[in-house]
């Protein structure tokens, strides 16, 4: 027996990030101002585009959308596990974690398409520049940004329809910070094998999709950047999509290690730690290494 019972529970408990007493102040801290300046930070990028007619271009338009999307993301669980570092009733209701689960893969599955759109973006811009505004309208870059909502959703419904077909049995200890779908389906009394298979099924074939096309993309702009033969101007292109790169690696690293595994070498601890990138740190980066070092939001910040 693994200590569970048949009785049906209508709530969960979050352990949290860590049990271990004598960090819970410290952690408390780390990730208050982590929070506090992924707020700061994606709500005045998201003013600033909004507000200024020279950031309104289609780079920039992903951009407030990206911001969008972190603000959301962070939200739905980084206050929840502030709390938890000191609340000694650790629970959240049955239904507040299917939202919270449902919620946040909409927005880590949007977040990782529309990153892929703003490869294809980058790949106009580098290899068709003549071409860069006649590709990228703005209908064509609403329907990229809607598509992604749209997959997100998709996404999340099918997991979380699923989540609704499975019983939970008691203790219902989730050993994590929020409510995600690997500790759920693990506290369930009921067959997951479907569940098990269609959260690596959907993982597999997003991650491989995005992967993809943004590898060809990025491909291409290499093989842009080769040929231009002034070390200047080599220097600029990479310069753009580095930040773009370093951002793709951080979150499409930790998702693959969280999700594309089966479930026998599951490890809680492990995929904790891995959730920290891509639920705290990605959201906070994101406004520094996409907006704060392009030149023209340097130029708007400092008129």
């Amino acid at each position: 027996m693994d200590g569970r019972n048949d009785s049906r529970i209508t709530k969960f408990i979050l352990l949290g990030l860590t049990d271990h007493s004598e960090l819970q102040v410290p952690l408390f801290f780390i990730f208050l101002v982590i929070y506090i300046i992924t707020v700061l930070g994606n709500l005045g990028m998201i003013i600033l585009i909004w507000t200024h007619l020279q950031l309104h271009t289609p780079m920039y338009f992903f951009l407030s959308n990206l911001s969008v999307i972190d603000l959301c993301s962070s939200t739905i669980f980084a206050p929840t596990m502030l709390g938890s570092f000191f609340r000694q009733t650790k629970t959240i209701s049955y239904s507040a974690c299917l939202s919270q689960t449902f919620f946040f893969a909409v927005f880590i599955t949007t977040e990782g398409f529309l990153l892929t759109a703003m490869a294809y973006d980058r790949y106009v811009a580098v290899c068709s520049p003549l071409l860069y505004s006649t590709v990228m309208t703005k209908r064509v870059c609403t329907q990229l940004v809607v598509g992604s909502y749209v997959g997100g959703l998709l996404n999340s419904l099918t997991h979380t329809y699923g989540l609704l077909g499975l019983t939970f049995c008691g203790p219902g200890v989730i050993n994590h910070y929020f409510c995600d779908i690997p500790p759920l389906l693990q506290l369930a009394c009921s067959d997951t094998r479907r569940n098990e298979t269609l959260v690596l099924a959907f993982s597999t074939v997003i991650i491989s999709f995005t992967l993809f096309v943004i590898t060809v993309s990025y491909m291409l702009i290499l093989s842009v950047i080769l040929k231009i033969k002034s070390d200047d101007g080599r220097k600029k292109t990479f310069h753009t999509c580095a930040s773009h790169l370093t951002a793709i690696t951080i979150f499409f690293g930790s998702l693959t290690f969280s999700y594309i595994q089966p479930s026998s070498s599951y490890s809680t601890e492990q995929e904790k730690v891995s959730a920290v990138f891509y639920t705290l740190l990605v959201p906070m980066l994101n406004p520094l290494i996409y907006s704060l070092r392009n030149k023209e939001v340097a130029v708007e910040l400092g008129g």
